[in-house]
């Protein structure tokens, strides 16, 4: 027993205490980690290179509603206007569209014309799993950020008790980090509190909208990954990525997270999905849920 004792606190685990009675007794597998700078399937600037790339998609493909902050940064409207250029002359090329508007596509339209797949919600595969993740369009390389864990992000000593009560959505990071990604009930108030809270005029520090039913940012859909099984191997992990500070301010508005603290001055942490392999339409994403770092 004290040999069991010594092993368990040795570790570090990818769960909140108090939820335990989540679990469910189920049997969970683990992926083992040696150190945790190793806990990185890509490195980071692929991981920025990646969300900046749709991101900038997604803002150009609505650039008809983005005036407001356009008006206020003016050296970087005519990046936008030359993306939107570029993109219309192909979409003429390709669709014979010679009306001279700018078509709008569907966030997921946005994410096959980008990173060439698309992923959705849908029941999952798994036996009484309820929601899960599944690449309904396109083909996904392995090595490639395929969603993004939304939710209000804790620090260690912030105060989570409530929000976690019978809450399976809580994700603990490495170092002690939880993001909360329930879209339900106290949870999603706090989130949208928060980034109400933070807006500065037209400029949007994160999004709501993966809130709802249609997130204008589709990668928003990783807290509905459901944990691989014996049967399901996984084919995803998570992997922890730090805002940088000189992100684009105007693409902050596709960030589905959120600091709990104001005052907080360290970097954003968002967590992302990377494929483990290469994943074909009509595949579901399974992940593993706990990490056991030595």
């Amino acid at each position: 027993l004290r040999e069991l004792r010594r092993r368990w606190r040795s570790y570090k685990y990818r769960f909140v205490p108090w939820l335990a009675l989540n679990l469910r007794r189920q049997r969970r597998t683990l992926r083992y980690v040696p150190e945790s700078s190793q806990d990185k399937i890509i490195a980071d600037e692929d991981v920025f290179e990646t969300l900046l790339k749709t991101f900038k998609a997604l803002f150009v493909n609505e650039l008809s509603r983005q005036a407001d902050i356009l008006a206020l940064l003016p050296e970087v409207k005519c990046q936008y206007l030359e993306l939107l250029t570029v993109e219309q002359k192909q979409s003429k090329v390709n669709s014979c569209n010679h009306q001279g508007q700018q078509h709008v596509f569907t966030p997921e339209e946005v994410l096959f014309n980008t990173l060439g797949f698309t992923v959705s919600r849908d029941q999952s595969s798994l036996v009484s799993a309820g929601t899960g993740v599944f690449v309904t369009k396109g083909f996904v390389p392995k090595g490639t950020v395929v969603s993004m864990y939304p939710g209000t992000v804790y620090r260690k000593h912030e105060p989570i008790f409530f929000q976690s009560l019978g809450n399976p959505f809580i994700f603990r990071c490495i170092d002690g980090v939880l993001i909360d990604g329930n879209d339900k009930g106290l949870s999603r108030s706090v989130y949208r509190s928060c980034s109400r809270r933070d807006q500065l005029g037209p400029f949007q520090m994160s999004d709501e909208s993966w809130l709802t039913a249609t997130p204008q940012n589709p990668l928003a859909v990783g807290q509905y990954v459901n944990n691989c099984s014996h049967e399901k191997a996984a084919n995803v992990c998570y992997q922890e990525f730090d805002v940088p500070g000189h992100f684009p301010v105007e693409l902050k508005q596709y960030l589905p997270n959120i600091v709990y603290s104001h005052d907080t001055e360290s970097h954003l942490r968002c967590v992302v999905l990377v494929t483990l392999r290469d994943i074909k339409q009509g595949e579901e994403l399974f992940s593993n849920y706990y990490t056991v770092v030595s």
